[in-house]
């Protein structure tokens, strides 16, 4: 054995166990295929709007370039408060706002100030992978509600359920909606009916609603302000204004818990990066309707690739926002979810997300990203079609 590898194994075991996102491995891995439609990643299409585009250059024309504020420059945190309260009936003031290194760092660091090891955390799954590696390299555990018994929704006897089986060890219950990789969202009554259940209980709330702007039909409701003293909310420009290469997201919540939120942040990051702060103000201000223009045009794609599913035979839930469809492997196929994926990359040069990325409850279903183009997404549609007309013949 060699030194490196004597070394390697004082790393942390859980860490050694854990595998790299498969998403995007396997997105690298087909990106290769000549001609290949990729709706693997959870990217907008759009460009970031170029009036922030222009923000972001000022901002390095006038040497913002130095450290910021930890928790965020005073503009930014200001225009996030005046965003989300006016957007979803929210009462945060700035100083209950922190600027995160993207959602990514806010989950990371909500999460973080709040878990020991040996607490549970709930997550109705299907979910994105991220909150289940989270919680583990904290040390604690995942406690998983299925929520396709019900609609892909969480149910709230379910929910009621879980939290007096598992008492005091559950810290916090994470809740992702609109919803990777379902595309489902949860309305003011079945909102409200969950929030009724928490208020009996000592647990915190991880309200990821970073696709709240891409919400299709009624306004998004925010369970901050049902359950504002229990919730801490994610949010974010990335989904909403294209800016997923600029890393700003925000963490909200009452101030006395956000405090402590903002230790785990500085200890972790220090602080997002000046120019892409300045940016954000910008999209918060004068571009806080950008999102809902490209919602439009998100929702117009899925109902297309959606029917078109449908058509062809697949069991996909109907999408209410973000940009996802979540379908089943057709059952005639014999094959699990990662052979499915694989074969219709390989063979129909289309590229999907298989379900297990996103809990045990994803078995034999695949996620498709429909931000891309109509036109690609006529042609995914067409080759998946050619596709299983080829499979039956076999």
């Amino acid at each position: 054995m060699t030194n490196v590898e004597t070394m390697l194994h004082r790393v942390r075991p859980d860490l050694l166990a854990m595998k790299p996102s498969a998403l995007r491995a396997f997105d690298e891995e087909v990106s290769a295929i000549p001609g290949i439609i990729k709706l693997t990643l959870g990217e907008p299409d759009f460009n970031t709007p170029e009036h922030i585009k222009q923000a972001g250059i000022r901002s390095i024309e006038q040497n913002h370039t130095h450290y910021p504020q930890a928790a965020g420059i005073p503009a930014l945190r200001e225009a996030a408060a005046g965003f989300l309260n006016e957007k979803y009936r929210l009462h945060y003031t700035p100083e209950e706002i922190i600027v995160t290194v993207g959602a990514t760092e806010a989950i990371w660091a909500s999460l973080g100030a709040l878990i020991q090891p040996g607490d549970k955390v709930i997550v109705p799954i299907p979910a994105w992978g991220l909150y289940m590696n989270v919680i583990e390299l904290l040390g604690a555990t995942p406690v998983f509600i299925d929520t396709e018994p019900d609609g892909y929704e969480l149910n709230p006897e379910k929910l009621r359920a879980v939290l007096d089986e598992n008492g005091d060890s559950v810290r916090a219950l994470v809740l992702n909606f609109p919803n990777n990789p379902t595309g489902k969202t949860l309305r003011r009554p079945k909102l409200q009916a969950i929030a009724n259940v928490l208020k009996d209980y000592p647990v915190f709330a991880i309200a990821d609603e970073v696709y709240s702007e891409l919400t299709f039909g009624e306004p998004h409701v925010s369970l901050a302000e049902l359950l504002p003293e229990q919730t801490l909310l994610l949010n974010g420009v990335s989904k909403s204004h294209a800016m997923t290469g600029w890393r700003i997201g925000v963490i909200a919540g009452a101030q006395p818990i956000i405090d402590q939120v903002f230790k785990f942040h500085q200890a972790s990051v220090t602080s997002a990066a000046y120019p892409m702060e300045d940016a954000a103000v910008e999209a918060f201000t004068a571009g806080k309707d950008d999102g809902r223009e490209m919602a439009q045009d998100y929702e117009k794609r899925g109902r297309f690739l959606y029917q078109a599913l449908v058509d062809l035979g697949f069991d996909v839930v109907e999408p209410e926002g973000a940009f996802y469809l979540y379908c089943k492997v057709p059952a005639w196929l014999n094959e699990d979810d990662a052979t499915f994926c694989r074969r219709l990359a390989y063979e129909a040069q289309v590229a999907v997300s298989a379900g297990t990325a996103f809990g045990p409850s994803g078995k034999n279903h695949f996620r498709i990203s429909y931000a891309s183009s109509l036109a690609d997404l006529k042609e995914a549609a067409r080759r998946i079609g050619v596709y299983l007309d080829k499979r039956r013949a076999e």
